[in-house]
């Protein structure tokens, strides 16, 4: 019989009151807020914390905090990932984001999933008085070098390719394909990125 656990990362539905994933939650909450709580020049302090909140992560990532994670030990980063003001980890599902990849203020990354029909989502009680609802997720998955602008939400299920940028206050609800530019609600392809888009950078920067 698999457990809560083993059932959320396979993205099947489970109860997110299970002790096991509660204890999680309260550790990951906890150890957000005494990151949160620490100066930007506390940065061996720092560093010690973001090891126990998200233990999979590459050399030279930033977070600049504050950040918000749920459970963290599911979550991989890649090298040099920076991430800005209120960075949110939902990773009730595996979430893995590639090298080099940032993040402006207020990104969301939220792979819990809820039932659509409201009848569906209402809290059931355990034989103890506990209560719980049915609640499943669907990974998220980043590719190396992608630039994810301010106010982003990106959701369960989506996969977005590598050397792509996600315009500031996009919803992106379905999965975008490798060296694209991508923004709107929903999200989607403006155009493909090129080496024109160097250029361009230059010539506007440096005339």
């Amino acid at each position: 019989m698999p457990s809560e656990k083993e059932k959320m990362l396979r993205g099947k539905i489970y109860d997110p009151s299970d002790r096991e994933l509660a204890d999680l939650r309260a550790k990951a909450h906890r150890l957000s807020k005494q990151y949160n709580d620490t100066y930007e020049e506390e940065e061996a302090k720092r560093q010690e914390l973001m090891h126990q909140l998200l233990p999979y992560h590459g050399d030279g990532c930033y977070l600049q905090g504050p950040v918000y994670v749920d459970y963290g030990e599911f979550t991989v980063l890649g090298k040099s990932v920076y991430a800005n003001f209120n960075f949110t980890i939902l990773d009730t599902c595996p979430i893995k984001i590639g090298d080099n990849v940032y993040f402006g203020p207020n990104c969301t990354l939220a792979t819990p999933m809820h039932p659509m029909l409201g009848k569906e989502r209402l809290f059931k009680k355990k034989p103890d008085g506990t209560l719980y609802d049915d609640e499943y997720g669907k990974p998220i998955t980043i590719g190396n070098d992608c630039w994810v602008a301010s106010n982003v939400v990106i959701c369960g299920g989506v996969e977005i390719g590598e050397n792509c940028v996600i315009g500031a206050g996009s919803v992106v609800t379905k999965s975008i394909p490798a060296n694209s530019f991508a923004a709107g609600n929903p999200c989607k392809v403006i155009r493909q990125l090129t080496e024109q888009d160097s250029i361009r950078l230059r010539k506007e920067l440096f005339v």
